[in-house]
Protein backbone atom coordinates (compact mmCIF):
# COMPACT_ATOMS: atom_id res chain seq x y z
CA UNK A 1 0.00 0.00 0.00
CA UNK A 2 1.41 3.42 -0.97
CA UNK A 3 1.96 6.23 1.54
CA UNK A 4 -0.90 8.30 0.07
CA UNK A 5 -3.31 5.35 0.32
CA UNK A 6 -2.25 4.68 3.92
CA UNK A 7 -2.88 8.33 4.72
CA UNK A 8 -6.43 8.15 3.29
CA UNK A 9 -7.13 4.97 5.25
CA UNK A 10 -6.16 6.68 8.49
CA UNK A 11 -8.73 9.40 7.83
CA UNK A 12 -11.46 6.77 8.15
CA UNK A 13 -10.22 5.52 11.51
CA UNK A 14 -10.62 7.00 15.01
CA UNK A 15 -8.95 10.41 15.43
CA UNK A 16 -5.36 9.84 16.51
CA UNK A 17 -4.26 13.29 15.30
CA UNK A 18 -0.55 12.81 15.94
CA UNK A 19 -0.44 9.52 14.01
CA UNK A 20 -2.54 11.01 11.20
CA UNK A 21 -0.27 14.03 11.00
CA UNK A 22 2.83 11.86 10.75
CA UNK A 23 1.18 9.86 7.97
CA UNK A 24 0.34 13.09 6.17
CA UNK A 25 3.98 14.21 6.42
CA UNK A 26 5.15 10.90 4.97
CA UNK A 27 2.71 11.39 2.09
CA UNK A 28 4.06 14.95 1.61
CA UNK A 29 0.63 16.35 2.49
CA UNK A 30 2.01 19.25 4.49
CA UNK A 31 -1.06 21.42 4.99
CA UNK A 32 -3.25 18.52 6.20
CA UNK A 33 -0.36 17.53 8.49
CA UNK A 34 -0.40 21.04 9.99
CA UNK A 35 -4.12 20.69 10.65
CA UNK A 36 -3.73 17.28 12.32
CA UNK A 37 -0.84 18.43 14.51
CA UNK A 38 -2.74 21.58 15.46
CA UNK A 39 -5.62 19.37 16.64
CA UNK A 40 -3.16 17.09 18.44
CA UNK A 41 -1.73 20.08 20.31
CA UNK A 42 -5.23 21.27 21.22
CA UNK A 43 -6.15 17.81 22.48
CA UNK A 44 -2.90 17.21 24.37
CA UNK A 45 -1.18 20.60 25.11
CA UNK A 46 1.51 18.91 27.18
CA UNK A 47 2.45 16.39 24.51
CA UNK A 48 5.88 17.53 23.34
CA UNK A 49 5.78 15.25 20.27
CA UNK A 50 2.71 17.10 18.95
CA UNK A 51 4.45 20.46 19.29
CA UNK A 52 7.62 19.06 17.73
CA UNK A 53 5.82 17.69 14.67
CA UNK A 54 3.73 20.85 14.27
CA UNK A 55 6.99 22.84 14.29
CA UNK A 56 8.44 20.51 11.69
CA UNK A 57 5.39 20.89 9.45
CA UNK A 58 5.48 24.67 9.80
CA UNK A 59 9.15 24.72 8.84
CA UNK A 60 8.43 22.68 5.71
CA UNK A 61 5.98 25.43 4.70
CA UNK A 62 8.60 28.11 5.48
CA UNK A 63 6.42 29.46 8.27
CA UNK A 64 9.52 30.04 10.34
CA UNK A 65 8.14 32.27 13.08
CA UNK A 66 5.38 29.75 13.90
CA UNK A 67 7.85 26.86 13.72
CA UNK A 68 10.21 28.65 16.12
CA UNK A 69 7.40 29.12 18.63
CA UNK A 70 6.47 25.44 18.50
CA UNK A 71 10.07 24.26 18.87
CA UNK A 72 10.47 26.56 21.88
CA UNK A 73 7.34 25.03 23.40
CA UNK A 74 8.73 21.57 22.67
CA UNK A 75 11.90 22.36 24.59
CA UNK A 76 9.90 23.75 27.49
CA UNK A 77 8.13 20.40 27.71
CA UNK A 78 11.18 18.29 26.86
CA UNK A 79 14.40 20.16 27.71
CA UNK A 80 17.50 19.02 25.86
CA UNK A 81 15.63 17.19 23.07
CA UNK A 82 18.41 16.85 20.50
CA UNK A 83 16.41 17.16 17.29
CA UNK A 84 14.35 20.09 18.60
CA UNK A 85 17.50 21.94 19.64
CA UNK A 86 19.14 21.35 16.28
CA UNK A 87 16.06 22.22 14.21
CA UNK A 88 15.33 25.35 16.24
CA UNK A 89 18.96 26.40 15.98
CA UNK A 90 18.88 26.00 12.19
CA UNK A 91 15.71 28.09 11.97
CA UNK A 92 17.25 30.83 14.10
CA UNK A 93 20.33 30.68 11.89
CA UNK A 94 18.06 31.16 8.87
CA UNK A 95 16.56 34.20 10.63
CA UNK A 96 20.08 35.56 11.33
CA UNK A 97 19.60 35.24 15.09
CA UNK A 98 23.16 33.99 15.33
CA UNK A 99 23.85 34.22 19.06
CA UNK A 100 20.79 32.16 20.00
CA UNK A 101 21.55 29.74 17.17
CA UNK A 102 25.09 29.19 18.48
CA UNK A 103 23.79 28.17 21.91
CA UNK A 104 21.15 25.74 20.64
CA UNK A 105 23.21 24.12 17.90
CA UNK A 106 26.21 23.92 20.21
CA UNK A 107 24.13 22.14 22.87
CA UNK A 108 22.88 19.68 20.26
CA UNK A 109 26.41 19.08 18.95
CA UNK A 110 27.69 18.33 22.45
CA UNK A 111 25.08 15.60 22.75
CA UNK A 112 26.25 13.95 19.52
CA UNK A 113 29.79 15.17 18.86
CA UNK A 114 30.32 12.84 15.90
CA UNK A 115 27.21 13.94 14.03
CA UNK A 116 28.03 15.95 10.91
CA UNK A 117 25.11 18.40 10.67
CA UNK A 118 25.44 19.99 14.14
CA UNK A 119 29.14 20.63 13.55
CA UNK A 120 28.47 22.20 10.15
CA UNK A 121 25.67 24.45 11.39
CA UNK A 122 27.60 25.32 14.53
CA UNK A 123 30.30 26.65 12.23
CA UNK A 124 27.72 28.63 10.24
CA UNK A 125 26.24 30.13 13.40
CA UNK A 126 29.66 31.10 14.76
CA UNK A 127 30.55 32.74 11.46
CA UNK A 128 27.32 34.70 11.56
CA UNK A 129 28.03 35.82 15.12
CA UNK A 130 31.50 37.04 14.15
CA UNK A 131 33.52 34.23 15.73
CA UNK A 132 35.44 33.05 12.67
CA UNK A 133 38.16 31.37 14.73
CA UNK A 134 35.56 29.27 16.54
CA UNK A 135 33.93 28.45 13.21
CA UNK A 136 37.25 27.11 11.86
CA UNK A 137 37.32 24.46 14.60
CA UNK A 138 33.81 23.18 13.91
CA UNK A 139 34.09 23.18 10.13
CA UNK A 140 37.30 21.20 10.59
CA UNK A 141 35.43 18.68 12.76
CA UNK A 142 32.62 18.50 10.20
CA UNK A 143 35.15 17.69 7.48
CA UNK A 144 36.77 15.08 9.67
CA UNK A 145 33.36 13.39 9.92
CA UNK A 146 32.48 13.90 6.23
CA UNK A 147 35.53 14.65 4.06
CA UNK A 148 33.34 14.91 0.93
CA UNK A 149 31.21 17.81 2.15
CA UNK A 150 31.45 20.78 -0.21
CA UNK A 151 29.51 22.95 2.25
CA UNK A 152 32.00 22.24 5.03
CA UNK A 153 34.95 22.90 2.71
CA UNK A 154 33.44 26.22 1.70
CA UNK A 155 32.59 27.18 5.26
CA UNK A 156 36.11 26.38 6.41
CA UNK A 157 37.62 28.34 3.53
CA UNK A 158 35.52 31.41 4.28
CA UNK A 159 36.31 31.21 8.00
CA UNK A 160 40.01 30.97 7.23
CA UNK A 161 39.75 34.02 4.97
CA UNK A 162 38.19 35.89 7.88
CA UNK A 163 41.09 35.04 10.20
CA UNK A 164 43.76 35.81 7.60
CA UNK A 165 44.77 32.28 6.64
CA UNK A 166 44.74 32.94 2.90
CA UNK A 167 46.77 29.96 1.58
CA UNK A 168 44.74 27.48 3.64
CA UNK A 169 41.49 29.21 2.66
CA UNK A 170 42.37 28.97 -1.02
CA UNK A 171 42.86 25.23 -0.73
CA UNK A 172 39.47 24.64 0.89
CA UNK A 173 37.50 27.02 -1.34
CA UNK A 174 38.95 25.38 -4.44
CA UNK A 175 38.12 21.95 -3.01
CA UNK A 176 34.52 23.06 -2.36
CA UNK A 177 34.17 24.13 -6.00
CA UNK A 178 35.70 20.84 -7.13
CA UNK A 179 33.10 18.93 -5.10
CA UNK A 180 30.16 21.15 -6.06
CA UNK A 181 30.39 23.51 -9.03
CA UNK A 182 27.39 25.49 -7.80
CA UNK A 183 29.86 27.09 -5.35
CA UNK A 184 32.04 28.39 -8.19
CA UNK A 185 31.29 32.06 -7.47
CA UNK A 186 33.08 31.64 -4.14
CA UNK A 187 36.28 31.85 -6.16
CA UNK A 188 35.46 35.54 -6.65
CA UNK A 189 35.61 35.96 -2.87
CA UNK A 190 39.04 34.39 -3.01
CA UNK A 191 40.05 36.80 -5.79
CA UNK A 192 38.97 39.74 -3.65
CA UNK A 193 41.06 38.37 -0.78
CA UNK A 194 44.07 38.09 -3.08
CA UNK A 195 43.59 41.74 -4.04
CA UNK A 196 43.43 42.77 -0.39
CA UNK A 197 46.64 40.82 0.23
CA UNK A 198 48.35 42.65 -2.67
CA UNK A 199 48.56 39.52 -4.81
CA UNK A 200 47.10 40.87 -8.06
CA UNK A 201 48.48 38.07 -10.24
CA UNK A 202 46.48 35.47 -8.30
CA UNK A 203 43.34 37.61 -8.47
CA UNK A 204 43.82 38.18 -12.21
CA UNK A 205 44.11 34.42 -12.79
CA UNK A 206 40.71 33.86 -11.14
CA UNK A 207 38.96 36.73 -12.91
CA UNK A 208 40.17 35.40 -16.25
CA UNK A 209 38.15 32.23 -15.57
CA UNK A 210 34.88 34.25 -15.43
CA UNK A 211 34.62 35.57 -19.01
CA UNK A 212 30.81 35.82 -18.86
CA UNK A 213 30.74 37.74 -15.59
CA UNK A 214 30.78 41.44 -16.47
CA UNK A 215 31.66 42.53 -12.93
CA UNK A 216 34.61 40.13 -12.86
CA UNK A 217 35.76 41.33 -16.27
CA UNK A 218 35.49 44.93 -15.11
CA UNK A 219 37.63 44.21 -12.07
CA UNK A 220 40.05 42.25 -14.24
CA UNK A 221 40.39 45.24 -16.54
CA UNK A 222 41.06 47.55 -13.59
CA UNK A 223 43.73 45.22 -12.23
CA UNK A 224 45.37 44.97 -15.63
CA UNK A 225 45.48 48.78 -15.72
CA UNK A 226 47.05 48.83 -12.26
CA UNK A 227 49.67 46.35 -13.44
CA UNK A 228 50.12 48.47 -16.60
CA UNK A 229 48.95 45.79 -19.01
CA UNK A 230 46.77 48.25 -20.87
CA UNK A 231 46.36 46.30 -24.09
CA UNK A 232 45.02 43.30 -22.19
CA UNK A 233 42.75 45.49 -20.07
CA UNK A 234 40.90 46.98 -23.03
CA UNK A 235 38.96 43.92 -24.28
CA UNK A 236 37.96 43.00 -20.72
CA UNK A 237 36.63 46.47 -20.02
CA UNK A 238 34.97 46.69 -23.43
CA UNK A 239 33.14 43.48 -22.58
CA UNK A 240 32.08 44.85 -19.19
CA UNK A 241 30.82 48.09 -20.74
CA UNK A 242 28.94 46.23 -23.45
CA UNK A 243 27.29 43.91 -20.93
CA UNK A 244 26.47 46.45 -18.24
CA UNK A 245 27.67 50.01 -18.83
CA UNK A 246 28.37 52.01 -15.69
CA UNK A 247 30.18 55.24 -15.08
CA UNK A 248 32.94 53.34 -13.28
CA UNK A 249 33.67 50.88 -16.06
CA UNK A 250 33.45 53.60 -18.71
CA UNK A 251 36.05 55.65 -16.83
CA UNK A 252 38.25 52.59 -16.42
CA UNK A 253 37.99 51.88 -20.14
CA UNK A 254 38.78 55.53 -20.91
CA UNK A 255 41.92 55.23 -18.78
CA UNK A 256 42.98 52.08 -20.62
CA UNK A 257 42.44 53.75 -24.00
CA UNK A 258 44.43 56.79 -22.85
CA UNK A 259 47.37 54.72 -21.66
CA UNK A 260 47.23 52.74 -24.90
CA UNK A 261 47.32 56.07 -26.79
CA UNK A 262 43.88 55.65 -28.36
CA UNK A 263 42.67 59.16 -27.54
CA UNK A 264 39.62 59.18 -29.82
CA UNK A 265 38.10 56.17 -28.07
CA UNK A 266 39.07 57.61 -24.69
CA UNK A 267 37.09 60.78 -25.39
CA UNK A 268 34.06 58.76 -26.51
CA UNK A 269 33.96 56.97 -23.17
CA UNK A 270 34.47 60.20 -21.21
CA UNK A 271 31.64 61.80 -23.15
CA UNK A 272 29.31 58.90 -22.33
CA UNK A 273 30.38 58.93 -18.68
CA UNK A 274 29.65 62.66 -18.45
CA UNK A 275 26.26 62.14 -20.11
CA UNK A 276 25.37 59.32 -17.72
CA UNK A 277 26.30 61.40 -14.66
CA UNK A 278 25.63 65.03 -15.59
CA UNK A 279 25.87 66.05 -11.95
CA UNK A 280 29.43 64.76 -11.46
CA UNK A 281 31.90 67.62 -11.01
CA UNK A 282 34.87 65.22 -11.14
CA UNK A 283 33.87 63.66 -14.47
CA UNK A 284 33.32 67.02 -16.17
CA UNK A 285 36.72 68.21 -14.93
CA UNK A 286 38.46 65.06 -16.15
CA UNK A 287 36.74 65.23 -19.53
CA UNK A 288 37.54 68.94 -19.84
CA UNK A 289 41.24 68.34 -19.20
CA UNK A 290 41.45 65.62 -21.83
CA UNK A 291 39.70 67.86 -24.37
CA UNK A 292 42.05 70.70 -23.43
CA UNK A 293 45.09 68.48 -23.92
CA UNK A 294 43.77 67.63 -27.40
CA UNK A 295 43.37 71.37 -28.05
CA UNK A 296 39.61 71.05 -28.37
CA UNK A 297 39.16 74.30 -26.47
CA UNK A 298 35.50 75.03 -27.05
CA UNK A 299 34.22 71.62 -25.87
CA UNK A 300 36.76 71.77 -23.04
CA UNK A 301 35.42 75.14 -21.92
CA UNK A 302 31.89 73.70 -21.94
CA UNK A 303 32.96 70.94 -19.58
CA UNK A 304 34.80 73.31 -17.24
CA UNK A 305 31.85 75.70 -17.23
CA UNK A 306 29.49 72.84 -16.33
CA UNK A 307 31.86 71.82 -13.52
CA UNK A 308 32.01 75.41 -12.26
CA UNK A 309 28.22 75.62 -12.21
CA UNK A 310 28.08 72.38 -10.23
CA UNK A 311 30.65 73.67 -7.73
CA UNK A 312 30.67 77.49 -7.89
CA UNK A 313 33.26 77.77 -5.12
CA UNK A 314 35.84 75.75 -7.05
CA UNK A 315 38.77 77.96 -7.98
CA UNK A 316 40.15 74.98 -9.91
CA UNK A 317 37.17 74.89 -12.28
CA UNK A 318 37.17 78.65 -12.85
CA UNK A 319 40.94 78.65 -13.43
CA UNK A 320 40.70 75.83 -15.97
CA UNK A 321 37.84 77.63 -17.69
CA UNK A 322 39.77 80.92 -17.78
CA UNK A 323 42.84 79.23 -19.26
CA UNK A 324 41.09 77.49 -22.16
CA UNK A 325 39.01 80.57 -22.96
CA UNK A 326 42.08 82.78 -23.10
CA UNK A 327 44.04 80.25 -25.16
CA UNK A 328 41.06 80.21 -27.54
CA UNK A 329 41.27 84.02 -27.60
CA UNK A 330 37.87 84.49 -25.99
CA UNK A 331 39.43 87.16 -23.81
CA UNK A 332 36.40 88.80 -22.28
CA UNK A 333 34.92 85.47 -21.17
CA UNK A 334 38.35 84.46 -19.84
CA UNK A 335 38.59 87.64 -17.78
CA UNK A 336 35.09 87.01 -16.43
CA UNK A 337 36.24 83.57 -15.25
CA UNK A 338 39.30 85.15 -13.59
CA UNK A 339 36.94 87.58 -11.86
CA UNK A 340 35.19 84.53 -10.32
CA UNK A 341 38.53 83.37 -8.91
CA UNK A 342 39.18 86.86 -7.56
CA UNK A 343 35.74 86.95 -5.94
CA UNK A 344 36.59 83.71 -4.15
CA UNK A 345 39.70 85.38 -2.69
CA UNK A 346 41.88 82.69 -4.26
CA UNK A 347 44.12 84.63 -6.66
CA UNK A 348 47.69 83.41 -7.12
CA UNK A 349 50.70 84.73 -8.99
CA UNK A 350 49.53 82.69 -11.98
CA UNK A 351 46.15 84.40 -11.93
CA UNK A 352 47.75 87.85 -11.93
CA UNK A 353 50.02 86.89 -14.80
CA UNK A 354 47.21 85.40 -16.88
CA UNK A 355 45.09 88.49 -16.28
CA UNK A 356 47.99 90.74 -17.19
CA UNK A 357 48.79 89.10 -20.53
CA UNK A 358 45.08 89.00 -21.41
CA UNK A 359 44.58 92.69 -20.67
CA UNK A 360 47.79 93.37 -22.59
CA UNK A 361 46.41 91.56 -25.66
CA UNK A 362 43.17 93.57 -25.67
CA UNK A 363 45.15 96.78 -25.16
CA UNK A 364 43.80 97.65 -21.74
CA UNK A 365 47.27 98.85 -20.87
CA UNK A 366 46.82 100.58 -17.49
CA UNK A 367 45.00 97.52 -16.14
CA UNK A 368 47.59 95.20 -17.70
CA UNK A 369 50.43 97.16 -16.08
CA UNK A 370 48.75 96.95 -12.67
CA UNK A 371 48.33 93.17 -13.05
CA UNK A 372 51.96 92.70 -14.12
CA UNK A 373 53.06 94.62 -11.03
CA UNK A 374 50.78 92.52 -8.80
CA UNK A 375 52.27 89.40 -10.33
CA UNK A 376 55.85 90.58 -9.70
CA UNK A 377 55.01 91.53 -6.11
CA UNK A 378 53.58 88.07 -5.39
CA UNK A 379 55.89 85.86 -7.48
CA UNK A 380 59.15 86.97 -5.83
CA UNK A 381 61.50 84.85 -7.91
CA UNK A 382 59.32 81.74 -8.09
CA UNK A 383 58.57 82.12 -11.82
CA UNK A 384 61.76 83.58 -13.36
CA UNK A 385 60.79 83.28 -17.02
CA UNK A 386 57.41 84.92 -16.54
CA UNK A 387 58.92 87.55 -14.26
CA UNK A 388 61.42 88.48 -16.99
CA UNK A 389 58.58 88.88 -19.50
CA UNK A 390 56.49 90.82 -17.01
CA UNK A 391 59.33 93.33 -16.39
CA UNK A 392 59.89 93.73 -20.11
CA UNK A 393 56.23 94.34 -20.85
CA UNK A 394 55.87 96.66 -17.85
CA UNK A 395 58.68 98.91 -19.17
CA UNK A 396 57.19 98.93 -22.67
CA UNK A 397 53.68 99.71 -21.39
CA UNK A 398 55.00 102.48 -19.12
CA UNK A 399 56.70 104.09 -22.11
CA UNK A 400 53.55 103.86 -24.20
CA UNK A 401 51.41 105.33 -21.44
CA UNK A 402 53.89 108.19 -20.86
CA UNK A 403 53.48 109.25 -24.49
CA UNK A 404 49.68 109.62 -24.24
Amino acid sequence: MGAHAAFLLLLLQSPDYLTQGIAALKANEIEPAVQFFTKAVAAEPKEYAAHFHLALAYSLENRDSQAIGEYQKTLELKPGLYQAQLNLGILLLRQKQFVDAVKLIGDAALQKPREFRPQLYWGDALMGSGDAAGAVAHYTTALDINPKSAAAELGLGRAQLAVGQLPEAATHIRKAVELDTSYRDALLELAAAYEKAHQPADAIAIYRDFPQNSAAQERLGELLIETRDFASAIPRLEQAVAASPTTANRLALATAYKMNKDVAKELVQLDKAAASEPGSYEIHMAYGRELRDQRQFVPASNQFYTAAKLKPASKEAWNELASVLIIHEDYNAGLAALDKVKALGEETAGNYYLRAITLDKIRQLPEALASYQQFLAVSQGKNPNEEFKARQRSRIIQKELSKR
